[in-house]
């Protein structure tokens, strides 16, 4: 169901945001080689309830962590364990918890040590396409213009963008009405017009090569299916009467 928030609700979700992009600058901190996802996972989980909050990865249909760390060809939902980080390698972190009723819900991709230059590119080129996405997250436009933005940028820059996995609403929930696809065929003007108060997880999940994923037998983790490398980045976005605000960012408002 779709919901618009008011001013005291976005306050919250700014406040979950807050604890969300600690735990990421924590994991930029402590992402290094040698060390497993696994103790990304339980310091991320230490950080989050030490602030009172929950994370909300944690039991979400049985999901098993706190967090998910996706590492090279991985494209989301990637379990921490016993894997060590090497160098060379990406890690994109994906960091939701809830505080005083409300989810945050954010993810940085990682560079482990001395990374290979065009995967550098590719993680540079999908945070780009978020910003190129938020600058349509505004009064009067549309979902499909976020998501036409994105897949552009990506496509201008020879990439793959991932079909099967989608951003979305949030709020009370983790996963919220609508759907923000990071693919239109390049079709703006389609979709739910945006609202003040609508508050959205825009992320783009951009391959190397193609497009096409798959889940391994986890029954979670989704990796390319040329086992190229894959990049994500995201962010909590309030829709308002003026420039959208990043809820997950301390700098607060971009456009």
């Amino acid at each position: 169901m779709l919901t618009i928030k008011n001013a005291a609700e976005i306050k919250k979700m700014q406040a979950a945001g807050r604890v969300v992009q600690d735990v990421l600058e924590l994991m930029a901190q402590m992402a290094r080689p040698g060390i497993t996802t696994g103790e990304l996972d339980a310091a991320a989980e230490e950080l989050i309830r030490s602030r009172g909050a929950i994370p909300s990865c944690l039991g979400y249909s049985g999901y098993p962590k706190s967090i998910c760390t996706s590492v090279n060809e991985q494209v989301v939902h990637g379990i921490p364990g016993k894997y060590r980080l090497k160098d060379g390698d990406i890690v994109s972190c994906d960091v939701v918890a809830k505080l005083d009723g409300f989810h945050g819900d954010a993810t940085r991709t990682l560079l482990i040590g001395d990374v290979a230059p065009e995967t550098r590119e590719l993680v540079k080129v999908t945070e780009e396409c978020f910003f190129k996405g938020l600058e349509f997250a505004r009064v009067g436009y549309r979902i499909s213009d976020i998501s036409a933005a994105i897949q552009a940028h990506a496509e201008a820059h020879g990439y793959g963008v991932v079909r099967d996995m989608i951003g979305h609403g949030i709020g009370r929930d983790m996963h919220e009405a609508p759907d923000v696809p990071n693919y239109t065929g390049g079709r703006y003007g389609r979709g739910i017009r945006l609202m003040a108060g609508m508050t959205l997880a825009i992320e783009p999940m951009i391959n190397m090569g193609t497009w096409q994923i798959k889940v391994l037998s986890d029954g979670w983790t989704a990796v390319t299916a040329d086992g190229k490398p894959s990049a994500h980045y995201e962010n909590t976005v309030a829709i308002t009467d003026g420039a959208p605000i990043i809820l997950t960012m301390s700098e607060g408002s971009h456009a």
